[in-house]
């Protein structure tokens, strides 16, 4: 663990003496010795917190003293308390009971990359807040504006948001940033890979230049530290864990299977399981619906979540796995932050990550709080470099475990080996198509059983039109007989052809 300040652009620097936290992973420290309000004390007590992670306890007085932070460290380990706890108690007092928006305004903006992760932060600040007169509330896309209207012209001390829809309540003018003293930017690493930084440059803008700026997050790449330099003022690093690593109190473990086997082999490690709850998940959205739907069709209760889904949609998917409703949640990575399950006992990688960083996210939801996990990942030879460059990240070599199927792999049902979406039941053509076809139209007997066992088949040649093969001849011609009357068979082939009489029409002249 380091608190060490990073280099800034004042020419006058603090020494590391002068910040440096109390000893943090000590394990005499409480949350009592922060000297938090009595009412945060309280409704930290009622949660059941004793005694603070070591993100925590070394964040806490820093944020307490105004100082810009960035604290790294793992996923599940206390980050959101470690800055919204010393947030409320330097809110405190500016709390009101007033009901007008004029005495509440933003005090502190705290941002989040996707609307689960902003979701759980604001349900963890009104747990926290639950006892003050401070204000908070959260706005994200995905659902209807109007009710974040009304509350934020309400007024609110504390905001959560992520980028985009703040920036449209920006535009709409429902919400003034002028006062805001305190920034938090979680989970940066992911808002930069979603292509936030032009709008976290013009959030940065409307907010005033003497403000604390705090950004935590479980990963820490140079291009994190660029924007931290550019939107932070001397700010102190903390690290409780080795950069990009992962808890040591979750089992890590790799099945090599092939493509065609990961359903099966799927399937098999959550029945050995006896999943309470599973996380599985997947890099597509396309493949996260259809691995749910063929997850019920084997017996789980089975839901999925993911960027097609409607907010309300996802939400309800969410709730459904915290109340137990629904056994195993198939996500891409927009689960993969923030998500906080208590007791979360297995998340399982269906498909490798194609961002080593995501790894170390999607194993975090398991594992938190101290408590035991496993996190177990599908790997295909098509896998390999990908997740070398994940053990180069965590720097670890992860066990590789054998996978025996169970049961017989199940015939493809679709070109793709994979169940498709519509149910498709005919048979996958293999290398000779036409025994297979034939296969199907005899109910599942060869052509040979059919026809008295013989061992080939010679198709019946198709009739054939003489029209097609005779030489060309030219039709009689008509003679003048009386209509009706066929043509006689002795007329001269250069015979003058006789006008037959024709009615004749309206106007026309009488013969």
């Amino acid at each position: 663990m380091s608190t060490t300040p990073e280099n800034s652009d004042t020419p006058e620097s603090v020494a590391p003496a002068q910040v440096a936290a109390p000893a943090a992973a000590s394990a005499e420290v409480l949350f009592r010795d922060f000297g938090l309000d009595p009412r945060i004390q309280a409704a930290i007590d009622a949660i059941g917190y004793l005694r603070p992670t070591p993100i925590q306890a070394q964040a806490i007085p820093l944020v307490l003293a105004g100082r810009d932070v960035m604290g790294a460290a793992q996923t599940g380990t206390g980050k959101t308390a470690a800055f919204t706890l010393p947030i409320l108690q330097q809110l405190v007092a500016h709390e009101s009971t007033s009901t007008s928006p004029a005495r509440h305004p933003v005090r502190a903006l705290i941002l989040a990359p996707t609307r689960e992760l902003a979701d759980q932060i604001s349900v963890n600040v009104t747990q926290y807040a639950a006892k003050t007169a401070l204000r908070s509330t959260v706005v994200f896309g995905g659902v209807d504006m109007n009710p974040q209207t009304d509350a934020l012209r309400r007024g609110v001390e504390i905001l959560i948001a992520t980028p985009g829809r703040l920036l449209d309540h920006v535009q709409s003018k429902n919400v003034a940033l002028g006062q805001v003293s305190i920034l938090v930017l979680d989970e940066a690493d992911r808002m930069l890979d979603m292509g936030f930084l032009p709008d976290l440059q013009r959030i940065v803008n409307l907010l005033p230049k003497q403000r604390q700026t705090l950004l935590f997050s479980a990963t820490f790449s140079p291009e994190i530290r660029k924007l931290a330099a550019s939107f932070q003022k001397n700010p102190v690093t903390v690290e409780v864990a080795r950069q990009n690593a992962t808890a040591t109190n979750i089992t890590q473990r790799i099945y090599a299977v092939s493509e065609d086997d990961k359903r099966s082999c799927l399937v098999d490690l959550l029945r050995a399981e006896d999943p309470r709850q599973v996380i599985v998940f997947s890099n597509s959205k396309l493949e996260t619906g259809r691995l749910a739907r063929f997850l019920e069709k084997e017996g789980f209760a089975a839901d999925a979540i993911h960027g097609d889904k409607s907010q309300n949609e996802r939400l309800a998917a969410l709730q459904a796995f915290k109340d137990g409703k629904v056994e195993v949640l198939v996500a891409t990575d927009v689960a993969a932050r923030g998500l906080d399950i208590a007791e979360l006992p297995c998340v399982i990688n269906f498909d490798v990550p194609f961002n080593p960083e995501d790894y170390v996210h999607r194993i975090g939801r398991t594992g938190r709080a101290g408590m035991h996990g496993r996190a177990l990942t599908l790997v295909t030879p098509g896998d390999s470099r990908n997740f070398a460059q994940i053990e180069k990240l965590i720097n670890r070599s992860v066990e590789v475990a054998t996978w025996t199927p169970s049961r017989p792999r199940r015939p493809r049902e679709d070109g793709f080996g994979e169940r498709s979406d519509r149910g498709e039941r005919g048979e996958r053509y293999g290398r000779d198509r036409d025994s297979a076809r034939d296969s199907s139209r005899e109910g599942g007997r060869s052509r040979g059983d059919a026809y008295g066992g013989r061992s080939s088949y010679t198709p019946r040649p198709a009739p054939v039109d003489p029209f097609f093969t005779q030489p060309y001849e030219p039709s009689a011609p008509v003679d003048g007989s009386a209509a009706g009357t066929p043509a006689a068979s002795g007329t001269k082939p250069g015979a003058p052809r006789v006008r037959r009489p024709v009615a004749a029409l309206l106007g026309g002249r009488k013969s």
